[in-house]
């Protein structure tokens, strides 16, 4: 699916968004400032965009981006270009990461944790590769305040289909995305997973109205 829609995603992302995505990468590119990490990996890459804003905001790191979608990948490679030195693209499953065990300082996931198979399996990666001590940022949509809610769901059953099926000529694929929001646990609910896979330090800021939220959290240091 994901696939199909690759050579219209981005145009689509900021049309449906207003252009707000750019908002939302910038809050998270400002919390993985705050702990200043060497080497992050960037999940569900898709074209690029979380992991070149990272590498802007963190000239001095290395960025490695990985998807499982090959055709997204092609797109991020496009846009790379001699731009971004520090930026490396790689196919992989976040399921399974091939990436050794606590040799990442922070993993970043925009909009894909909600795409996951297996969440908690995704999550118990995550923790695998990262260092003690090292963070976890998940930027994903959330359930919104109550009173949007009946507004905010039209929006998704119904615009945000019509709209990226002109864009992209595949309607059925951002049916998908309104099912998936939809299905995808509150900030509370969430937080518990990530409690649950063992991290520490968990907390999740709502924004725009509670349609999306950024979740942080740690892999607690080794215990002696």
């Amino acid at each position: 699916m994901f696939g199909r829609i690759a050579p219209r995603y981005d145009l689509t992302n900021r049309v449906l968004s207003v252009g707000i995505d750019i908002y939302w990468r910038f809050m998270l590119v400002r919390a993985v400032r705050r702990v200043n990490p060497r080497f992050v990996l960037d999940l569900a890459t898709g074209s690029g965009d979380v992991a070149f804003a990272v590498s802007r905001g963190l000239p001095g790191a290395d960025v490695l981006g990985m998807d499982f979608c090959a055709p997204m990948l092609v797109e991020a490679e496009a846009k790379k270009r001699d731009r971004f030195p520090r930026v490396s693209f790689r196919q992989g499953d976040a399921l399974a990461l091939a990436i050794p065990e606590q040799s990442v300082d922070a993993v970043t996931i925009a909009f894909g944790l909600r795409n996951m198979a297996d969440r908690a399996l995704c999550l118990a990666q995550i923790f695998r590769v990262l260092k003690p001590g090292g963070n976890l940022f998940v930027l994903e949509f959330s359930q919104p305040w109550p009173w949007v809610r009946p507004f905010y769901n039209f929006h998704l059953r119904h615009i945000v289909p019509a709209v990226a099926g002109l864009l992209t000529g595949d309607k059925g694929a951002y049916d998908y995305l309104a099912a998936s929001i939809g299905a995808f646990p509150a900030r509370a609910a969430l937080s518990q997973e990530m409690l649950s896979a063992g991290f520490t330090g968990v907390r999740a800021t709502a924004m725009t109205l509670g349609i999306v939220a950024l979740h942080t959290a740690r892999r607690g240091p080794a215990v002696s």
